[in-house]
């Protein structure tokens, strides 16, 4: 059996989790999100728990099944506590901020790249270099983060740009002085 696959995912208290057929909708505290299961994999509860089951051992079925239980965790995990990827602004004069819900940033453009984000996603700028993706869909707030950092990716020189907290930019070693 799958090692993701056959382990249990426990319900947290104030999150509801329903199986329509083939269909898991969970419902919590950020919000509700929903899922279509294969036709291969049946999913059970009992009591706090959910469990994933798979009709057969074909590869394609396995590998569907770890996955599966993997997508319904993070649905619960999202609706419940949500999900967050922190981002931070490095070089002179780069900086962030909020006009109502969109995101105006200042990356020495001879513009200002004003960024609108999808439904379901917050963005906070705790600082003027320092912002926050946060939401209850985890591919989406990966999504987003992925695509504010593809405005300015670091540059290997300075290290100016947009970088996740944490990241590791290598830098490279500048132009060698004249003969």
């Amino acid at each position: 059996m799958s090692r993701v696959g056959r382990k249990p995912i426990e319900i947290p208290a104030g999150v509801t989790v329903t199986v329509n057929g083939s269909v898991l909708i969970a419902k919590g505290p950020l919000g509700e999100q929903q899922m279509t299961l294969p036709e291969s994999i049946t999913c059970q509860r009992e009591g706090n728990t959910l469990t994933f089951h798979r009709s057969s051992d074909d590869k394609k079925i396995r590998a569907l099944h770890g996955m599966v239980r993997a997508l319904a965790a993070n649905m619960i995990t999202g609706v419940s506590r949500g999900f967050e990827k922190q981002l931070e602004l490095q070089g002179v004069g780069y900086k962030a901020e909020l006009r109502g819900k969109n995101l105006v940033l200042s990356l020495g453009f001879s513009h200002p790249v004003v960024f609108i984000p999808p439904e379901g996603i917050q963005i906070t700028v705790s600082s003027p270099t320092q912002l926050s993706v946060k939401g209850s869909d985890r591919q989406l707030v990966g999504e987003v983060a992925a695509v504010i950092r593809k405005i300015r990716p670091p540059e290997p020189y300075k290290g100016k740009g947009i970088r996740y907290v944490g990241e590791f930019v290598r830098r490279k070693a500048g132009k060698a002085a004249g003969k």
